[in-house]
């Protein structure tokens, strides 16, 4: 269930608010594209400023227009065990096929509270969990020996590595077996992270291009390596266009290009600069990527 391409969905804003109908015709848009699963409120749908009820409506909305089509994997980390624990029993309240907890950013605990912090969520729900370990945004990095040891549980599923390490799913595969699930986080290392045993992405370029990032996972995954670099050289620019400035602002202005929804996102964060706009232009031309809607 858990492999191929999973988006990293982006939240529309309008006028302030989460903009409802964008948001749902994204969802069914990227499944009619060829989109392998779902990841609402992580941190490309800016979790972090959506309100409780914004969030639990947005994973309640995805899973609606989902309608089983495609699994569901709902954003419900928090630096607080408690608040991720109750967003992970909406989540499952809600019909999700699985969590994406971020490791605990800000606190700084260590090893040991890592461990036990999911163990909480863990025995607290009835849901498969996945770790999302991001050393560059949470500051703490969890080690492949307390994530070997937390693979033991049986509803810890997974990880979303965005560690950028390409040796450790290498190192995880020897520590935790094949059974446990490694998705990257980070598009431009893709095929390389497959290739180490990964099993799928978990993709920000997949909000405007979906077809395009799941075919690479379906070719990826097949090991058609000429293919899966064919495309992926193709899509790079793109890549690596929309972190020039902090996610999602990149992404969600080129959505705008495609008439997915408008460019807003909410402070701290703010719009785009000329430059970077001028650049992500050029990358969609590049990759062939044009208005949808």
């Amino acid at each position: 269930m858990f492999k191929g391409s999973f988006v990293a969905l982006i939240t529309p804003f309008k006028n302030g608010k989460v903009d409802a109908k964008a948001f749902q015709d994204l969802v069914d848009w990227q499944i009619k594209q060829g989109t392998h699963g779902l990841v609402p409120c992580g941190t490309t749908g800016e979790s972090p400023t959506l309100s409780h009820d914004e969030h639990k409506r947005a994973v309640e909305m995805c899973i609606e227009v989902a309608h089983g089509r495609v699994p569901v994997m709902a954003g419900a980390g928090s630096n607080s065990t408690a608040e991720a624990i109750a967003l992970t029993k909406h989540a499952k309240q809600a019909g999700a096929d699985a969590v994406l907890v971020v490791t605990p950013y800000y606190n700084k605990p260590n090893q040991a509270g890592l461990y036990a912090h999911y163990k909480a969520l863990h025995d607290a729900t009835r849901i498969p969990i996945f770790i999302y370990n991001i050393p560059p945004r949470s500051v703490i990095d969890m080690s492949v020996e307390t994530m070997a040891e937390l693979a033991k549980l049986p509803r810890i599923r997974g990880v979303k590595d965005a560690t950028g390490d390409i040796v450790r799913p290498l190192r995880m595969r020897e520590a935790a077996g094949d059974r446990f699930c490694q998705l990257d986080g980070d598009d431009v290392t893709a095929i390389a992270f497959n290739a180490h045993g990964g099993v799928g992405c978990i993709s920000v370029t997949a909000n405007i291009a979906p077809k395009e990032v799941a075919q690479l996972q379906e070719v990826s995954l097949a090991g058609d390596h000429a293919k899966a670099l064919a495309i992926q050289e193709k899509l790079l620019p793109l890549h690596q266009s929309l972190f020039v400035e902090p996610n999602p602002a990149p992404v969600k202005f080129a959505a705008s290009l495609l008439g997915i929804c408008g460019p807003d996102v909410r402070l701290p964060l703010v719009t785009t600069t000329k430059e970077t706009q001028a650049r992500v232009r050029a990358a969609l031309k590049a990759a062939g990527i044009r208005k949808k809607r």
